[in-house]
């Protein structure tokens, strides 16, 4: 199914678990957006198809399972199975994605989307140290990413504040 990495890359997008949850939450779930882009982006290149990442990224309601299970089946074929399931984990990501249509205050449950990318993530992190024990890991925030975290995390807060505290 995969094709040898190409020298000195990891297979899949890596970032730590801890910046992929900040970002996401600060970016109200684009961030998964572009997790999902750099993931199809190293899916293609890996495989040698011709797979479009931003087609496949814009339209991640319908091809989030198909990610997560070629993160499953990569780990399969290296012997490091994925602990929770491709269809549990995109049916988890889908679910909670589409919440943002609730009413207030229900909505924000559609931020904890990004709960269900940790585990893919998780074993993508595990993947990637295996093929590629010298990539960059992607744990810290660059100044790029604090910005869109100040920015982001303060309409988060604002947001919070216009939901929560009364009139």
């Amino acid at each position: 199914m995969h094709v040898a990495a190409h020298a000195g890359e990891p297979p899949f997008f890596a970032v730590s678990l801890v910046k992929l949850t900040v970002m996401s939450v600060c970016t109200a779930g684009f961030y998964e957006l572009y997790w999902y882009y750099r993931n199809w982006q190293r899916i293609r290149q890996r495989e040698g198809s011709h797979i479009m990442p931003f087609w496949r990224a814009f339209f991640s309601l319908f091809f989030c399972y198909s990610c997560f299970a070629r993160i499953r089946d990569y780990g399969k074929e290296t012997g490091m199975p994925m602990r929770v399931p491709a269809a549990l984990l995109a049916a988890g990501w889908t679910v909670t994605t589409m919440l943002w249509k609730l009413p207030d205050p229900y909505w924000w449950a559609s931020s904890l989307a990004v709960v269900f990318l940790l585990p893919a993530q998780a074993q993508a992190n595990r993947l990637n140290a295996i093929a590629c024990p010298g990539h960059q890991r992607n744990a810290r925030l660059s100044a790029w990413n604090w910005l869109v975290v100040a920015l982001g995390g303060s309409f988060t807060v604002l947001a919070l504040i216009g939901t929560f505290v009364p009139e």
